[in-house]
């Protein structure tokens, strides 16, 4: 196996849309990362393709800071060490529900209950026509498409200098930041198609760029949209950024981990 790059940071969304969490370890299972958009609001205005409320539309969402309650128990399945024992194809990814519950820090300094009606009446507040807010939770991960996102430092790099400004990170959402060893922006695009082993046991198959929406024009601090971002992505690079992957093997990832090509 040769290696492709190194862990620079782990993100998970707790709730879909809200501000990300930067964790020094996570658990990557068949349905995505632990934790990760376990939550959303369901909008009855929505689509129905496409029912949760997001960002795209309300963009102060990202201004809303999710905490668990119990940090410590929310980081990997709780029967972990057991399930590790069964021989592979034993999903062991489920929570204990009292384990995940969250609160969640606004924009005006208050914390509040994911499920005070409180906060479904702040987000709501200047959406367009009749909105009806349901909080949802899932075992899975309410991703758009698949379950675990990567994305290179290098590709960042070259968007900012593309359109000399500075871009932050976060704006694309990715569950896996890494520094790629050799290539310059972009080249993970290579790796689809291909099994990555990430640390000790943890493995991945690479399934399709990451086709880009509105949510990397938003500031994940502000809130505040500049479309020329995702104008560049979409001229300079088929509106493609980062890779899509699903879990063929699980385990706990740690920042620093080596990423290696199986394949």
């Amino acid at each position: 196996m040769s290696k492709i790059g190194t862990i620079e940071s782990l993100w998970r969304y707790p709730v879909k849309s809200m501000r990300g969490e930067s964790l020094n370890e996570v658990f990557l299972g068949f349905s995505g990362v632990f934790g990760d958009r376990c939550f959303a609001f369901k909008n009855s205005a929505s689509r129905k393709g496409f029912p949760y409320l997001s960002a795209t539309a309300q963009g102060k969402m990202l201004r809303y800071q999710p905490k668990f309650r119990h940090p410590e128990k929310a980081v990997k399945p709780p029967n972990l060490l057991e399930a590790m024992k069964i021989p592979p194809g034993v999903n062991p990814a489920n929570a204990n529900p009292d384990d995940l519950h969250l609160d969640v820090v606004t924009p005006f300094g208050e914390m509040l209950a994911l499920d005070d009606p409180l906060l479904a009446e702040q987000l709501s507040e200047g959406l367009r026509g009749e909105n009806r807010l349901t909080l949802v939770r899932s075992d899975r991960a309410l991703t758009d498409c698949r379950p675990v996102s990567l994305i290179s430092s290098q590709t960042i790099q070259q968007i900012e200098a593309e359109m000399e400004i500075t871009v932050d990170p976060r704006r694309f959402r990715a569950n896996i930041y890494f520094d790629l060893t050799n290539g310059s922006g972009f080249a993970e695009d290579e790796f689809v198609g291909r099994k990555l082993r990430i640390g000790e046991k943890a493995e991945i198959m690479v399934l399709e760029r990451d086709p880009r929406c509105k949510m990397i024009s938003l500031d994940p601090e502000t809130g505040e949209h500049n479309p020329e971002i995702l104008r560049q992505v979409a001229q300079a690079h088929e509106n493609f950024a980062g890779l899509y992957c699903a879990v063929l093997v699980e385990g706990v990832v740690s920042t620093g981990d080596a990423i290696k090509i199986v394949d």
